[in-house]
C-alpha cells in the first residue's frame, strides 16, 4: 500500500503521538487556510531524534454555557452525555471522534491530541442543570466522545469535580475510559454504586503492550487497564470490558484472550465495537500502518474493507458499530462464544434513578422537591 500525503508534519513525526499527519479541515474551501502544527508549536527545546520531535499539549478553555447533551442514536444505550474535554491526549490513531475537532476549525490529526479544549466551568454548569425542575435524573454517559480520564485530568480535575456533584445527587452515570486514572475516584464511584447509579466500561484493544503504545500512545498500558478493572470490581463498582475497537486483520485474533483477561480481572460483562474510519481518519490510520506495520498494511486494509462492503466506514445505525459480511459475522460469533465461555455474556442491568436528589444551589434549601 503506497500512499503519500501532503499533510506531513513540518518537523517530522511527533514523538509519543498517534497521528503522523495533520490533515486540512474538511470544512475548508479549496483555498481555505490549512491548520497545520507549525514550527512554533513544535518543542524548540528538544532536539530532533530518530523518534521524532516533541510536541507540547496546549489547553484552551471552552466557554460553553450548556453541558448535558441530548443523544438520539438508536444504537447507543444512553440518551444524555457530557464531555469535560474536546480532543483527547491519548492520541488513539483510529479514534472515530477525531473529525469533531474540525468543527472547531482544527485538524483531526495532531491537533486533536495536542490542542485540547477543556471545560473548566463544567461542574458549575452540571450543578445548575441537575437542579433544573425538568431534569429527572436520567442516566448520563460521561466520555461519549473523548476520554474524561485523559492525562490532563490528573492536573485539571474537571471530571473529578463533576463526579463529586453526581455522587452528592446520586445522579446515574456511566463512564468509558482507557486510563487507570479512574481508580483515583473510587470513593465517588463506590458511593454511586451503592445506589445502583454507576457503571464503568474499561476499553481494551490489545494485550500487546508494544502495539498498544503505538496505537494509543498516551492511554494506560493493557496491564494497567486490567488493574483498573480489578480495583473497581473489588470495590463493588460494576465494570464492563469494552473490546473496542476490534481492528480486522490486526487485533481480531485477540478477542478470546481479551475476554479471558477481562473476566479474570473481575469484569462482569463485555461489549464490542468494530473499527470504522470516517472522513480523514482513514489517512491517519493508513499512514500509521505504513510506519508501524508496512508488511501487514495491505492485508489489514483488505480485512477492514471486508467488514464494510468494500468501504472503510458507514453511518447506518447498527451497522456502523458492527459492520456486515462474512468477516464481520465471524468476529461477532467469536465474541459471543468466548464471552459466554468467560461468563461475560450477561445482560447489563439499567442504572437506577430512584435515589436521585436535586443539588442545592448557592447553599439555599429548596422549597419544593
Amino acid at each position: 500500500m503506497d500512499r503519500e500525503y501532503s499533510d506531513a508534519l513540518p518537523g517530522g513525526v511527533a514523538r509519543g503521538r498517534g497521528a503522523g499527519l495533520n490533515p486540512g479541515n474538511r470544512f475548508e474551501g479549496e483555498r481555505g487556510l490549512r491548520l497545520h502544527v507549525l514550527g512554533e508549536h513544535l518543542d524548540a527545546v528538544t532536539a530532533e531524534s530518530p523518534d521524532g520531535r516533541q510536541v507540547r499539549t496546549e489547553v484552551f478553555d471552552d466557554s460553553t454555557r450548556r453541558l448535558i447533551n441530548r443523544v438520539d442514536s438508536p444504537d447507543l444505550p444512553f440518551h444524555w452525555t457530557i464531555n469535560p474535554y474536546r480532543g483527547c491526549e491519548h492520541g488513539c490513531v483510529y479514534c472515530y471522534a477525531r473529525p469533531t475537532h474540525e468543527m472547531l476549525g482544527l485538524s483531526c490529526g495532531l491537533d486533536f491530541e495536542t490542542k485540547i479544549i477543556a471545560k473548566p466551568d463544567a461542574p458549575e454548569l452540571l450543578r445548575r442543570e441537575l437542579a433544573a425542575s425538568q431534569w429527572r435524573g436520567e442516566p448520563i454517559a460521561m466520555s461519549g466522545v473523548t476520554d474524561a480520564y485523559q492525562p490532563l485530568e490528573r492536573r485539571l480535575r474537571i471530571t473529578r469535580r463533576c463526579l463529586e456533584i453526581m455522587a452528592e445527587c446520586r445522579q446515574p452515570v456511566t463512564i468509558v475510559t482507557k486510563n487507570r486514572l479512574v481508580e483515583r475516584d473510587i470513593d465517588l464511584l463506590t458511593t454511586l454504586a451503592a445506589a445502583d447509579a454507576t457503571r464503568v466500561a474499561v476499553s481494551l484493544t490489545t494485550l500487546d503492550a508494544t502495539l498498544a503504545a503505538r496505537l494509543e500512545p498516551r492511554a494506560s498500558a493493557p496491564r494497567d487497564r486490567l488493574h483498573a478493572i480489578r480495583t473497581l470490581a473489588d470495590a463493588g463498582v460494576p465494570v464492563l470490558a469494552m473490546i473496542a475497537p476490534i481492528i480486522p486483520g490486526l487485533t481480531d485474533q485477540e478477542v478470546p484472550a481479551l475476554l479471558a483477561a477481562a473476566a479474570k480481572a473481575g469484569a462482569s460483562s463485555a461489549s464490542w465495537v468494530m473499527l470504522r474510519l470516517p472522513h480523514q481518519v482513514k489517512a491517519l490510520f493508513f499512514d500509521w500502518l505504513a510506519r508501524h506495520a508496512p508488511d501487514r498494511a495491505a492485508r489489514v486494509e483488505a480485512a477492514i474493507r471486508s467488514t464494510r462492503g468494500g468501504a472503510l466506514t458507514e453511518s447506518r445505525f447498527g451497522a456502523r458499530m458492527r459492520g456486515h459480511g462474512a468477516h464481520a459475522e465471524h468476529i461477532k460469533r467469536t465474541f459471543e462464544v468466548f464471552a459466554k465461555r468467560a461468563g461475560l455474556s450477561r445482560d447489563v442491568p439499567a442504572l437506577s434513578s430512584s435515589a436521585f436528589r436535586r443539588p442545592e444551589m448557592g447553599g439555599q434549601m429548596r422549597l419544593f422537591g
